[in-house]
């Protein structure tokens, strides 16, 4: 590693460190499985500018009012800390179960294993079968010039009423917004100089307000053959 990333590695938060060895899945832009590597190999920038494609996922889950879940992530995240994003997300691994591809099974299976442990939501109340895989997208962007993201983003929807205990050290700030108040909870975070994740600007901008405005009919807007390419 070059002195940039020993550097960098001197500030990691110890939780989120240990993280750092987890197997995620490399896939091409067609989300072509191939292989894994580590989440440290997949996070790092090269010398070029760009970071290795990988699978990953963001949960969307709204209670019974339509009120969407969103946090802020810890000061202690690798990739984009104290960011405000959306429900949760993460990465399938490179597991037998989490590397199911028939209707992407393995990324909800992992999105339930990521929602217990970042929310405390039990796996019983966020069940495989209750999430739903709508689409996917493909973006890039860099987090602070060592760490960065490249990821094959594997959109999944649940509306339900939770029971939610955050983790510390993934998330500080929790809170639901009406799809009405939305825009001006963007507003107030930008006045206030809070930055959003990439990816959950990316898809507010772009597929959130159409999907939010028919969430009772959300599954009209599964496409599993196309990819959103937003690089």
């Amino acid at each position: 590693m070059n002195k940039a990333v020993n550097s960098a590695d001197e500030d990691l938060d110890d939780q989120q460190c240990a993280l750092l060895s987890e197997p995620c899945i490399l896939v091409d832009e067609k989300d072509r499985n191939l292989g894994s590597a580590s989440k440290r190999e997949c996070h790092l920038m090269r010398g070029d500018g760009t970071s290795l494609l990988h699978r990953a996922f963001s949960v969307f889950l709204f209670n019974s009012s339509g009120e969407l879940l969103v946090h802020r992530r810890s000061d202690a995240k690798i990739t984009f800390p104290g960011h405000y994003t959306n429900t949760c997300c993460s990465h399938p691994l490179h597991t037998p179960e989490e590397t199911i591809e028939e209707d992407a099974f393995g990324v909800r299976l992992a999105a339930q294993r990521r929602l217990h442990y970042e929310l405390g939501i039990s796996p019983d109340q966020a069940t495989p079968e209750e999430l739903i895989y709508l689409t996917r997208i493909h973006y890039a962007s860099p987090s602070d010039g060592v760490w960065g993201e490249h990821e094959m983003d594997y959109i999944i929807f649940l509306q339900k009423d939770v029971v939610i205990a955050p983790n510390n050290n993934e998330i500080q700030d929790t809170r639901y917004v009406k799809r009405e108040e939305f825009q001006n909870f963007l507003n107030d975070l930008k006045e206030n100089n809070i930055p959003i994740t990439p990816w959950f600007s990316l898809i507010a901008q772009n597929l959130l307000p159409l999907w939010w405005e028919n969430l009772n009919n959300i599954n009209k807007f599964k496409d599993h053959q196309n990819i959103h390419h937003m690089m």
